[in-house]
């Protein structure tokens, strides 16, 4: 699944300082170190450890900060460093977290990233150098810069729990005269409609669906390979899953099959798959013309519907 974002030169952006990205004294530096990969296995989720280690790339408007308004600040998922602040987070339509800039320059460093036939620049954490995302040119003043990160890169720690966590010497950034100008900008911009004739420059690695389904088939697909994270909840007033997963581990077509087995042959209720692109519902309509064909195939009374993120409602 490819999400529009303007094709950037092959050059590496660096960061742009200023006086709200420079260092804040906090006393003794404290130290933020990696630990060993068999520790990060034990501790971040498999999607966290994908984006972090992998590089993978979160689907968009289906993830943690994307909408999230609260003060406060982000720090790296892996190490605990702090990377960026809600002082300099605004909207950028594309359904990732945007910054304008780190909260200290030396938090971050880059690199060229020319994966999928892109020339792009990657964001990486400076201590435990977790793949972050990726950073353009096309964001709102005072930098021009935007930052578009994976919120699965990043753990939110809220303004009331900055001392209480550790990061008290953070709490400047939110007294007054640091207020940020940025928090609102056009959503029709060049992450989610590139210009005329410029080739879309984000490429999303990881793809959800929604499918119906109750807790034992949840459990069962929690177990295929491939799967990343599942959200509880309803679509259309049913039991519903929010998948993610990875197609290049498991095909949309190979999680159906999952799927179907985990349902058996019970015609009652309708079990619908909700597929949030056009290349999903042509998968899966394809599938249920196979599978229907063969007895035992598929669940009688699938409906392949097509949506997106607002059919699903997250279990609370």
């Amino acid at each position: 699944m490819v999400v529009g974002c303007r094709t950037e030169p092959a050059q590496t952006i660096a960061p742009v300082a200023s006086a709200a990205s420079a260092p804040i004294a906090s006393g003794a530096p404290r130290a933020y170190t990696k630990p060993s990969d068999d520790e990060l296995r034990k501790t971040l989720t498999p999607l966290q450890y994908e984006v972090t280690q992998h590089e993978a790339t979160e689907p968009p408007f289906n993830n943690a900060y994307w909408n999230n308004h609260e003060p406060g600040i982000y720090v790296d998922v892996v190490t605990g460093e702090p990377l960026f602040s809600s002082t300099d987070k605004f909207e950028s339509g594309t359904g990732w977290p945007s910054f304008v800039r780190p909260i200290d320059r030396a938090a971050v460093t880059t690199k060229s990233d020319t994966t999928f036939g892109m020339d792009r620049t990657e964001v990486r954490s400076h201590a435990g150098n977790s793949h972050l995302g990726h950073v353009f040119d096309d964001g709102p003043e005072p930098t021009g810069l935007r930052y578009c990160i994976n919120s699965a890169s990043l753990r939110f720690v809220p303004l009331a729990e900055l001392d209480a966590q550790g990061y008290g010497a953070y709490k400047s950034l939110f007294e007054k005269g640091h207020e940020h100008d940025h928090a609102v900008e056009a959503t029709n911009n060049a992450c989610t409609a590139p210009p005329p004739g410029e080739r879309a420059g984000c490429n999303t690695t990881l793809d959800t669906v929604i499918l119906a389904a109750d807790a034992r088939v949840t459990s069962a697909l929690a177990k295929t390979p491939g799967v990343l994270q599942i959200d509880r909840g309803a679509a259309d007033g049913s039991s519903a899953a929010r998948v993610v997963y990875d197609p290049k581990v498991t095909t949309l077509t190979q999680l159906l099959g999952a799927w179907s087995t985990a349902i058996g042959s019970d015609a009652s209720p309708k079990h619908a798959v909700i597929a949030l692109t056009d290349a999903q519902k042509k998968e899966a309509d394809a599938w249920k013309m196979r599978a229907s064909a063969h007895e035992g195939g598929a669940p009688r009374g699938v409906a392949i519907e097509s949506g997106d993120e607002r059919a699903f409602s997250a279990a609370r």
